[in-house]
């Protein structure tokens, strides 16, 4: 490990970034690194602006894929190398389209649900739906997370390392409890994965994810955070305000919840059409006369 790889890590450390922003970080730096076959010390804007045209027009990544690679560089050089520089110039962030996620009705997601093979697995991401969990949070329940008294789950060091209760419907209890029954689970995870000592993989799930899905033949797509977006959107729906819908999910912002402001459908078909409001019906276009050719 190099002097420099190992201060940028030490950094990390001292402000206590997650396990997975360290590794992610010192892989984009590497591999910046490797690019050039120099020290990251030694390079300077016009290298960092080659290797984001390198990424863009050659990788073709997508610009949410360049916003790892452009935080993992901000952090090395304001805070490892300490250089006083304007980021926003020398290390510009690219613009992200801004998309709608495809939403799955409650028809759809009780029948994709239905066509997940594994116990396990049926009961991991009925748990993303049911509680909003992110597909991380939801491999790595413990079993005391199940508060049976209050009717909620503890979800450990979420996103941004933030503990947070959701709800714990009835029938999620259900699920669960006929799981843990069936297969009577050991160690310290919910859901324990083929390591010893660890939880299910993230990955595991979305393989998972991915057959079901065959198997349904749904049109629309679907992963387990669109689970969680169908979540989020149905409770939406039925009523329930965006300030609750924020606690449930973890977000930091109100404003990244109200962006499901623009898919719900009571919200979007709330207001009446200014055609259904017309005085009278549409008048019938008349059809152009046959052409005479004698």
């Amino acid at each position: 490990m190099t002097s420099l790889r190992l201060r940028m890590t030490e950094d990390m450390q001292v402000r206590n970034l997650s396990r997975h922003t360290q590794d992610s970080y010192l892989l984009q730096v590497s591999q910046f690194a490797r690019h050039f076959a120099k020290s990251p010390a030694l390079l300077g804007p016009e290298d960092i602006r080659a290797y984001q045209v390198y990424l863009t027009n050659e990788k073709k990544l997508a610009p949410r894929s360049v916003h790892v690679t452009v935080a993992a560089l901000r952090f090395l050089y304001r805070v490892t190398l300490g250089l006083d520089w304007d980021f926003d110039q020398i290390i510009p962030c690219p613009k992200a389209p801004k998309t709608l996620a495809v939403i799955l009705s409650p028809e759809e997601v009780l029948h994709f649900l239905g066509c997940i093979e594994s116990f396990k697995h049926q009961a991991i991401l009925t748990t993303c739906y049911a509680a909003g969990l992110r597909i991380s949070e939801a491999t790595r329940l413990k079993p005391e997370a199940i508060d049976r008294q209050r009717m909620v789950l503890r979800v450990e060091q979420g996103k941004g390392q933030k503990d947070r209760y959701v709800m714990l419907s009835a029938k999620l209890l259900e699920v669960l409890t006929g799981y843990w029954r069936a297969v009577r689970p050991t160690g310290a995870w919910m859901f324990p994965g083929a390591v010893a000592g660890e939880p299910i993989s993230t990955s595991a799930v979305d393989a998972t994810c991915r057959k079901a899905h065959r198997r349904s033949e749904l049109t629309k797509p679907v992963t387990p955070h669109s689970l969680r977006h169908a979540f989020a959107v149905h409770l939406l729906e039925a009523g329930t305000d965006l300030r609750t819908i924020q606690l449930l999910l973890g977000h930091r912002s109100l404003s990244t919840t109200a962006q499901y402001l623009r898919i719900a459908t009571n919200k979007v078909c709330a207001a009446t059409s200014p055609l259904e409001l017309l005085p009278r019906p549409i008048p019938k276009a008349s059809s152009p006369p046959a052409p005479q050719h004698f």
